[in-house]
């Protein structure tokens, strides 16, 4: 079963649409055979709405399934009642990224081209703090909280079933100075440090890489069981979108395949890398 309470508010989302189509029925259908709106269904498979477990009962006498699948989709709406760890932290975290990291969570395998910053699961608090300071009208405690949680969120990276991490960041990010140079030299020294972890892989994407997929950032995460298809997340300054069509995914893992043909290897990479410390090191 899916981790986190929005990993399984995501799968019991997916298990109830999967029930209506098998079904050939609309959500309108349904609706009006329970003497409910064909919008309370549609809430219920897309995770926008919460589902009771009166409504997992109804639903599964309506489609005839069998006892054990009903107790487990009862267990799911149950569970994803829960909080995640990052959500005690408020206005710290948008709503929109709350349900990003409770996905994160739970993936097994995380893609991410940054093109602008280096990747928020290794950056340090001093370079968060000034992302957050001169990006965002933030309060100086939800800096604080912010701050905190990208900090937690780097855990993932030393679990024993960590994600398998793929990273690929412009050289642009490498080199853009975030606060002043004491800030840049410790963040790329803990981005070398993270890439010695068995399971990250960082490739940076030089000025001189020639023609290769313009994308701007995205992350994609896959997730260990095969019911719980993989996303495509991409973000902005208020909001986020979270792209999870066959389509969708087949496209933007062609474009992470082309940056990391076009990017240099991770030793090459990392030599790089430390050449612009010893730059700011002067």
């Amino acid at each position: 079963m899916a981790g986190s309470p929005t990993a399984r508010r995501r799968r019991l989302s997916i298990e109830l649409k999967k029930l209506r189509e098998r079904s050939a029925l609309t959500c309108a259908q349904v609706g009006e055979a329970l003497d409910w709106s064909g919008s309370k269904v549609n809430r219920m498979e897309t995770g926008s709405g919460r589902v009771q477990p009166s409504d997992i009962d109804a639903l599964c006498r309506f489609y005839d399934t069998s006892d054990e699948l009903r107790e487990f989709l009862k267990s799911l709406a149950r569970e994803a009642k829960t909080r995640g760890w990052w959500q005690v932290h408020g206005a710290g975290v948008p709503e929109w990224f709350n349900i990003y990291i409770g996905l994160e969570q739970d993936a097994s395998t995380l893609r991410q081209y940054q093109c602008e910053v280096l990747p928020g699961l290794m950056q340090t608090r001093a370079y968060a703090r000034e992302l957050h300071t001169t990006g965002a009208h933030m309060s100086a405690e939800d800096i604080d909280r912010a701050v905190r949680v990208r900090l937690e969120r780097q855990e993932m990276l030393s679990r024993p079933d960590s994600p398998d991490a793929w990273f690929i960041v412009h050289e642009g990010a490498v080199r853009n100075l975030i606060g002043d140079r004491e800030i840049m030299r410790e963040q790329l020294e803990r981005i070398l440090e993270t890439t010695e972890l068995p399971s990250v892989t960082l490739q940076v994407l030089t000025f001189d890489s020639g023609t290769y997929p313009v994308t701007g950032s995205f992350t994609m995460l896959g997730f260990p069981a095969p019911e719980d298809p993989d996303l495509v997340y991409r973000d902005g300054i208020t909001d986020a979108v979270y792209l999870e069509g066959e389509h969708h995914v087949r496209e933007y893992t062609r474009a992470f395949d082309g940056l990391r043909a076009a990017a240099l290897s991770p030793q090459r990479s990392a030599q790089l890398i430390k050449s612009v410390v010893k730059e700011y090191s002067r």
